[in-house]
């Protein structure tokens, strides 16, 4: 539009642009264009929708493809927020001090190439990574430092990469109260893995449990952008980079140690327990026992320092299910009472305890119960020793020893399990344990602020299944064939070569078949130890 006006139509430009950031930007605001210099920012249809978005709802939390403009709105935005709003206070927070301040730059020269009659308000101080108006509002960039804006009352918090900002979670602690007497919040970023401050915002956002509306911008919403461009632009991309940059997929952009597909077929199968029983309500049964099935109950005792859960996994070993489960935080008495009732209550399951300095604790309790079949193995072995052997010996030792040797290979177990689809897991919890369970430097652990108990707990259980019960089995079948390889034979064996005294022509090398007289079945009987599993 043309911008001589008279004062009239100045004024009832301003009043229109002042009610209506879309209108204000779309006639009023210029871009940098890489080619063709400062033009008019015409918005395109998303990002008006943004811009209602903004000023509808206090909270934004929005999920981008990269290259979306989305920063450029932004920008925008605040340009018309602190020029039509007096004494107005922006923080932005990035990646970087430099991102943050880049936007900052953005805004300064977009209030800069404004027609002179809409400059209702001037720059009076102006700094690198800051200025004001003279109208009271002001803007500037900041660190991730831990006292970053904790002082200050903000009307507009912006954070950029949200998702790639380390420690958001302990730097929102301070900055909420700062927002809290009516400032508005716009996160943005593409993803960065699971459990973040960003991924929970905005999956809780989704589900409604928190006052955070989500936003999702996939690529295809740009109206210059077709399947040909994606092609081209993604052509020398991992899979990793595509779904972070471009499509929006949390899961599939995070280092974790369970296969994002895998993960998502987990959730597929994820159900409501059909009883939540016990003191707290957190031991959850998916099936009763059955008679005649065969069960498996590992545990993980919490460290004690209030940060952990005790967990434990009920697995039925014919279908390698996942039938009950316990997540929470009860004294060593208690857990130790709750692992003895559901291990008799699952037909005297073995049980398996990571034999920590706590877990010691817990495995002696279940032994001062009687608890009948408790898992033992060999000191610094790990070879699997059943109950009775094992109180024999001076080298054993109960419960499963987690160390740097062991926990590497107890998780790969785990993965390999997962991926050949060998377990069924029907928990919400372990689920959202696998989705924040990441490679990190090398080690698979918790992303930080989260927990691996029932991770490390299945583990075992992978673990032992494995080992224990497939090599006893073995061992079992090893056995069955000795005493199957004794017979007893009538024939007697000569012995004599011809030409000694006493050779008999016609003599038998021959062996009678295995007699099934008495005397055979008695001999059973008294080898029958041999087999006993």
């Amino acid at each position: 539009m043309a911008f001589k006006l008279s004062k009239e139509e100045s004024v009832k430009e301003i009043l229109k642009s002042g009610k209506d950031p879309v209108y204000f930007i779309d006639n009023y605001c210029r871009i940098s264009h890489p080619i063709h210099g400062l033009i008019p920012f015409a918005t395109y249809d998303f990002q008006q929708d943004l811009l209602v978005a903004f000023n509808d709802h206090r909270f934004n939390v929005i999920l981008k493809a990269r290259q979306m403009g989305i920063s450029t709105i932004v920008a925008a935005y605040i340009v018309w927020m602190m020029l039509f709003h007096r004494d107005k206070n922006v923080l932005v927070m990035a990646t970087k001090f430099g991102t943050a301040a880049n936007l900052v730059k953005k805004v300064k020269a977009m209030m800069r190439g404004l027609p002179d009659f809409i400059q209702i308000s001037s720059i009076e101080v102006d700094n690198r990574t800051s200025f004001e108006l003279t109208n009271g509002s002001q803007i500037k960039a900041s660190s991730t430092s831990g006292d970053a804006g904790r002082s200050e009352a903000l009307s507009l918090l912006v954070l950029d990469e949200a998702a790639h900002i380390d420690g958001l979670d302990e730097l929102w602690m301070g900055l909420y109260p700062t927002i809290s007497t009516g400032g508005r919040v716009i996160s943005l970023s593409t993803p960065n893995g699971v459990g973040n401050w960003f991924h929970t915002k905005y999956v809780n956002a989704e589900a409604g449990e928190n006052d955070f509306n989500p936003i999702k911008l996939m690529w295809d919403l740009h109206p210059d952008r077709d399947q040909e461009w994606f092609e081209k632009e993604t052509r020398n991309m991992s899979r990793r980079e595509i779904s972070q940059e471009f499509e929006c997929n949390f899961n599939t952009s995070g280092d974790t140690v369970i296969h994002p597909e895998d993960i998502a077929r987990i959730r597929d199968t994820v159900s409501d327990p059909k009883h939540r029983t016990g003191f707290d309500r957190n031991y959850w049964i998916w099936e009763e026992h059955l008679p005649g099935a065969s069960y498996v109950l590992v545990a993980d005792v919490a460290r004690g320092d209030g940060a952990d859960y005790s967990v434990f996994h009920i697995v039925k070993l014919e279908t390698l299910e996942i039938i009950a489960e316990y997540q929470g935080k009860p004294s060593l008495d208690m857990f130790a009472t709750i692992l003895d009732s559901a291990g008799r209550e699952y037909g005297n399951c073995m049980i398996v305890v990571e034999n920590n300095n706590v877990g010691f604790s817990v495995l002696e309790k279940l032994i001062d119960k009687s608890y009948p079949n408790v898992y033992h193995s060999v000191k610094s072995t790990h070879d699997y020793v059943e109950q009775h052997i094992a109180e024999g010996m001076s080298n054993s030792v109960p419960g499963f020893t987690t160390s740097m040797k062991t926990r590497p290979l107890i998780v790969a177990k785990l993965e390999e399990f997962i991926r050949n689809k060998l377990i069924t897991i029907y928990s919400s919890r372990t689920l959202r344990e696998l989705e924040t369970f990441i490679w990190n430097n090398g080690k698979p652990q918790a992303m930080r602020g989260y927990n691996d108990d029932l991770v490390m707990s299945l583990a075992i259980a992978c673990w032992v299944r494995d080992t224990a019960f497939v090599a006893n089995a073995r061992n079992i079948e090893y056995k069955k064939a000795c005493l199957g390889a004794m017979i007893k034979t009538g024939s007697k064996l000569e012995t004599k070569m011809q030409g000694q005294i006493g050779y008999k022509k016609g003599g038998t090398f021959d062996t009678m078949k295995q007699s099934q007289s008495e005397a055979v079945r008695k001999e059973h009987e008294e080898y029958k130890w041999l087999y006993k599993g």
